[in-house]
């Protein structure tokens, strides 16, 4: 139980350190990796399946963050030029902007300090990457 705890605290706490830079940009955690997910493929443009898929989310969590970036003016949904019954969330401009923002936010305060040595960040890294193994997720290591 102690060990359970701990890791949903420490979930909590990352979670209040991540809001604080990302609220300011108007930005959830979800909304945050579908943008960085984004920047990563060739032409900003993913099928709306290939997101969810990728961030290991169901369907309608992807379509509720990527109405909202639209609204926002981050992302645009176009159809795609090879089939045009697959929806694409496209990166725009604006939305490049403000995950490159938003990452540098994060790397400062967040994912460039987590608060332990490099070493044990290494250590509890694998440790919970063999818990998620064992539970059947897909570890990238």
């Amino acid at each position: 139980m102690a060990m359970v705890t701990s890791l949903v605290r420490v979930n909590q706490l990352f979670l209040e350190r991540i809001d604080a830079v990302l609220r300011p940009l108007g930005l959830t955690f979800a909304r945050y990796e579908v943008l960085r997910l984004l920047t990563f493929v060739s032409g900003g443009a993913l099928p709306m399946a290939r997101l969810g898929s990728l961030l290991q989310v169901h369907p309608t969590s992807v379509t509720s963050a990527v109405e909202r970036l639209v609204r926002q003016g981050y992302v645009e949904r176009v159809r795609s030029t090879e089939d045009g019954r697959v929806v694409l969330a496209s990166l725009t401009d604006s939305g490049r902007a403000v995950v490159e923002e938003a990452t540098e936010g994060l790397n400062a305060s967040v994912f460039g300090d987590p608060g332990l040595p490099p070493g044990q960040v290494r250590e509890l890294t694998n440790l919970l990457g063999a818990l998620r193994a064992e539970a059947g997720d897909h570890v990238v290591t």
